[in-house]
């Protein structure tokens, strides 16, 4: 196909609003729940630009990402809404579509209140293919969108010119560590320890971690080990038009695994912690449950307090969930 013909497509396809919008579920480990979906977008099943990588592509050079994305998002929206999806929903912006000066800056917020979305509920997930020089600009336009009530967070983290710079400069709610960490972690000390040093940048930055792109069994397992929490992936969700209306349980191997690890209850001493974290030398965070044996969250080996403050207090300040 001519590159006359893709921009054609591409001009068809922004005129009509062909765009398919899909979802994949986002899980929260200690809750066995479905914490969002990631919306994906394609152009129509009989366009030369359906796959995702040949409709960005087309729409860069021909200065119309903005236009594309716009779009994308605006049909993202509203079939999460329609839908009545459960959680977050992720919506994937480029920060060349954000650092353009015509930037639609309240467009989101606007489209928002047609579907009757609270910004609450939306996270600009940053989504880096080029080069990003002007962190200044990007950070003030984020700033302004976290002003509106939308969270953010760091797609591919690893991947990107300068992810671990954007990580420090904007603060992200939410971090993605790129799939090509999570392939095969099970077979690769050197993975492992890389995942573990972005479990501890997120501890001190306060940001959640999503692995994204898990596929096999033994690399949930190993996530799990580790304190992993939300997980994305074909093992948990494929992309699909419609998105995961109520939660659902894990994988059997992971239910089962989670179900083998200690647990602590809410009002466990830090004596308690410690001796179990000295115990299970592997793991990396101990599911906590209530009084009746349910799951709200997990305490990581690393954000243990102070002695000084009380155990039931120090409990709950450490858990995440």
């Amino acid at each position: 196909m001519t590159v006359a013909e893709q921009l054609s497509a591409l001009s068809a396809i922004l005129a009509q609003r062909s765009i398919h919008s899909l979802f994949q579920p986002i899980m929260r480990l200690s809750e066995q729940r479905v914490f969002g979906h990631e919306a994906l977008s394609r152009g129509p099943s009989n366009s030369p630009l359906h796959a995702p990588l040949n409709l960005f592509t087309i729409a860069r050079q021909a200065g119309c990402l903005t236009e594309l994305e716009a779009a994308c998002r605006e049909s993202a929206c509203r079939r999460f809404s329609e839908q009545q999806l459960q959680g977050l929903l992720f919506l994937n912006v480029s920060p060349e579509s954000l650092l353009e000066p015509d930037y639609p800056s309240g467009q989101p917020l606007k489209l928002l209140e047609q579907v009757g979305l609270a910004p609450s509920r939306v996270v600009i997930e940053l989504t880096e293919h080029t080069p990003t020089d002007d962190f200044q600009l990007l950070s003030n336009a984020l700033h302004h969108y976290r002003d509106m009530g939308f969270s953010i967070a760091i797609d591919d983290l690893g991947a990107g010119y300068s992810s671990l710079r954007l990580w420090s400069e904007l603060r992200p709610e939410y971090v993605k560590i790129d799939r090509h960490f999570i392939d095969g972690i099970h077979r690769d000390p050197l993975k492992r320890e890389f995942v573990g040093s972005i479990l501890q940048i997120a501890r001190a930055s306060k940001a959640q971690v999503i692995a994204e792109g898990i596929e096999l069994a033994e690399e949930l397992a190993v996530l799990v080990d580790m304190g992993v929490d939300l997980v994305q992936g074909y093992l948990l969700g494929r992309p699909q038009e419609l998105g995961v209306r109520e939660s659902r349980g894990l994988p059997v191997s992971t239910s089962v695994r989670l179900a083998e690890q200690p647990t602590v209850q809410l009002n466990a001493t830090i004596g308690q912690l410690l001796e179990l974290f000295g115990r299970h030398q592997h793991l990396d965070a101990l599911q906590v449950v209530d009084s009746e044996g349910r799951a709200c969250g997990l305490i990581h080996r690393y954000a243990l307090p102070v002695p000084a403050i009380g155990p039931a207090q120090a409990t709950r300040q450490a858990v995440s969930g």
